[in-house]
């Protein structure tokens, strides 16, 4: 793969990452740009592994992964979307005084996870073509760590005007993404 190809890769697998921390954003009190940086972290480390761990299955176990990825990429997206959703609905009445400052590890973890199914899938793909892993999950992983961290900063500014609802949003993102993945791999069945 040639610069090119492999920075539009890169660019293309951090989209859905960027539109999650865009929610992510929103739903915190003022994120300070420390918290982007360390939401871009986790999820640009983990979009930056999950393409080596495919680019090794895709060695042993190509038709498995195929095979699940995109439900395991739907059924994650969908139930903390759907969680979200339940907190921006029912939870507390968000006061600006009582939104988080930070999300957890493990939240943000799983959401990047569920966000890096397909570059995992990229990852079983790649294995099969002359692609320098090492490069394209570098790249990936850097521009899913400059993307989220710009969505994180974006969602700052958009939780002033979604308000107390923000987390929906983030919410109905989720499941939209996890819907879209879905449908892209079914419909292509």
């Amino acid at each position: 793969m040639n610069f090119l190809a492999t920075a539009a890769l890169a660019l293309a697998m951090s989209t859905d990452a960027f539109a999650v921390a865009v929610g992510k954003g929103a739903a915190l009190q003022r994120p300070h740009f420390r918290e982007a940086l360390r939401t871009g972290a986790i999820f640009g480390v983990i979009e930056g592994i999950t393409p080596v761990i495919g680019w090794a299955l895709g060695h042993v176990a190509a038709p498995y992964v195929e095979a699940w990825d995109h439900w395991i990429a739907f059924t994650l997206l969908v139930l903390l979307g759907l969680r979200m959703i339940r907190e921006g609905l029912w939870g507390a009445d968000d006061d600006e005084d009582e939104k988080p400052s930070s999300h957890s590890f493990w939240l943000l973890a799983v959401t990047g996870f569920a966000t890096s199914i397909d570059a995992l899938a990229v990852g079983v793909g790649l294995a099969f073509m002359d692609a320098n892993i090492v490069t394209t999950a570098g790249a990936i992983g850097l521009s899913t760590f400059i993307m989220v961290t710009l969505g994180v900063m974006v969602g700052r500014g958009l939780g002033k005007l979604v308000g107390k609802r923000a987390e929906v949003v983030g919410g109905v993102v989720l499941v939209a993404i996890g819907a879209l993945i879905l449908y892209e791999h079914i419909g292509h069945a």
